[in-house]
C-alpha cells in the first residue's frame, strides 16, 4: 500500500466519482474492482480454512475486510488533504484505489515547513490507525472474525506508516526528505531532484535485499514478485519526480514573446499552392500560415498536417481556408504569462497550437512542441 499528494494532474486515469468527504470529491479507480475481488476471494478462502466459516458467509467477510482496507486508505488520504486545506492549499480530489490512494492539489506547499506537515499527516494517520486495530486485536479473541480483521488492519496500517515515511520519492517521506532538501537548498526544484534520486536509490536497496532474502530462502517466489513490483513502481515514481522537478525548474525560460512562431496571413480564397509560395519566400524562420477576412483579421490557421496531404497539382485548385482551423478553436495566451502560467494554460486547454497575443492583437503561434523543447531539450534532442 502507498499513496501520492500530487499537484498537478496525474498521467494515470483519475477514476470515477463516487462521493464526497468533508466537501472533498472522491473518485474511485477502475482497477480497484480487480484489487477488490482478489482481496475478498483470497481473504474468504483464508476465512474458510482458519476460521472454519462456509461459503457465503467466509466472502461476505473478505468483503468487509476490503470496506475496511477502503477505509483506511481515505483516511490516510484525508490526513494530507485536512492539513492541506488548513494551510490554504485547495483539494481538487481524492482517488482510491484500494491498496493505495492519491490526493490532487491545486498548488504546492508555499513553503518546506507546509510541505513537510501535509506529507507526514497521511502517515500519522495510518499509525494512529494501527495503533487502534491493535488495541482492538488484543482485546478481541484470535480466532474470531472481528479479532483476525482487526489483527489484519493493524498490520496493513502500520506497515503502510513505515513504507510510507521511507526517505525517496514518490513515498511520503520522500516528500518530507523534499521539504528538508528545500529548507537547506532554498530552491524546490533541486530538492525534488535530490529526493527523487534517495527514492531510486532506496528501490535499488529495496530490490537487492528482495533477491539476497529469495536466494536465502527467507521470502517466497510470489512474494519476492509482489515486492518486486512495488519496488518497480517506486523506481518509476522516482523517475517521474526528478523528470517534474527538472521541468519545473525550467518554467522561467519558458518566453512566450520567443516561442511564438511568426504569423503570414493570406486572404481567404488564396489558393494552397500560391500561400506555400509566400510562405517559402518569407525570410522569418518558422513561420505560420493564418486565413484572413476582408478586413485583415486572423479568421483559421492553417493545418500543416491537412496542407500536406492535398497532392502538389491539386494545391492550385485547392482554396487555403479548406485545410485550416477555426480561429475560434484555438486557444488564445496572452504574451505576458509566466512559464508557469503557460504550463496551466497548456494542462487546462489541451491543444498542438495557441495563439499568442497582445491585447487584441495576435503575434504570432506557439507550438506545444517548442514548449517541450525548453522543458526537456535533452528529449527533444532524440526525437
Amino acid at each position: 500500500m502507498k499513496d501520492s499528494a500530487t499537484r498537478r494532474p496525474p498521467a494515470r486515469p483519475g477514476g470515477r466519482p463516487v462521493g464526497r468527504v468533508l466537501g472533498i470529491p472522491v473518485h474511485a479507480n477502475g482497477s480497484m474492482v480487480l484489487l477488490a475481488l482478489l482481496v475478498t476471494v483470497v481473504y474468504g478462502n483464508y476465512a474458510r480454512a482458519e476460521l472454519g466459516l462456509g461459503q457465503p458467509w467466509a466472502y461476505l467477510i473478505g468483503l468487509g475486510f476490503v470496506v475496511c482496507l477502503l477505509g483506511s486508505v481515505l483516511l490516510h488520504e484525508l490526513g494530507h488533504a485536512l492539513v492541506a486545506r488548513r494551510n490554504g492549499i485547495g483539494v481538487r480530489r481524492i482517488t482510491l484505489e484500494l491498496l493505495s490512494g492519491w490526493t490532487e492539489m491545486e498548488r504546492d506547499a508555499p513553503n518546506p515547513r507546509v510541505d513537510a506537515a501535509v506529507s507526514l499527516a497521511g502517515p500519522l494517520v495510518s499509525l494512529l490507525l494501527g495503533g487502534v486495530a491493535t488495541g482492538a486485536a488484543l482485546a478481541l479473541p484470535e480466532d474470531t472474525v472481528p479479532g483476525q480483521i482487526a489483527f489484519q488492519l493493524a498490520v496493513s496500517n502500520v506497515l503502510v506508516a513505515v513504507f510510507n515515511v521511507l526517505p525517496g520519492l514518490p513515498l511520503d517521506g520522500g516528500r518530507a526528505l523534499r521539504a528538508a532538501m528545500w529548507a537547506l537548498l532554498k530552491d524546490r526544484n533541486r530538492a525534488t531532484v535530490v529526493a527523487g534520486w534517495a527514492g531510486r536509490v532506496l528501490a535499488f536497496g529495496t530490490a537487492l535485499t528482495v533477491l539476497t532474502f529469495y536466494q536465502l530462502g527467507l521470502l517466497t517466489l510470489f512474494g519476492m514478485l509482489f515486492v518486486l513490483l512495488v519496488t518497480l513502481t517506486l523506481w518509476h515514481g522516482a523517475g517521474q519526480s526528478i523528470r517534474l522537478g527538472r521541468m519545473t525548474g525550467r518554467f522561467p525560460l519558458i518566453d512566450l514573446g520567443a516561442l511564438a512562431r511568426p504569423l503570414l496571413t493570406v486572404p481567404a480564397g488564396t489558393p494552397l499552392g500560391e500561400a506555400q509560395r509566400r510562405r517559402a519566400e518569407d525570410p522569418r524562420p518558422d513561420v505560420v500560415l493564418g486565413v484572413a477576412d476582408s478586413g485583415g483579421s486572423l479568421t483559421a490557421l492553417v493545418d500543416p498536417v491537412a496542407a500536406e496531404r492535398v497532392p502538389v497539382d491539386r494545391r492550385p485548385w485547392v482554396s487555403v481556408e479548406s485545410v485550416a482551423r477555426s480561429r475560434d478553436a484555438l486557444a488564445s495566451l496572452p504574451v505576458e504569462l509566466t512559464g508557469e502560467q503557460v504550463v496551466r494554460a497548456l494542462q487546462a486547454h489541451p491543444g498542438a497550437q495557441y495563439l499568442v497575443t497582445a491585447g487584441e492583437d495576435v503575434i504570432g503561434v506557439l507550438r506545444v512542441a517548442d514548449v517541450a523543447a525548453v522543458l526537456e531539450p535533452r528529449r527533444a534532442q532524440r526525437n
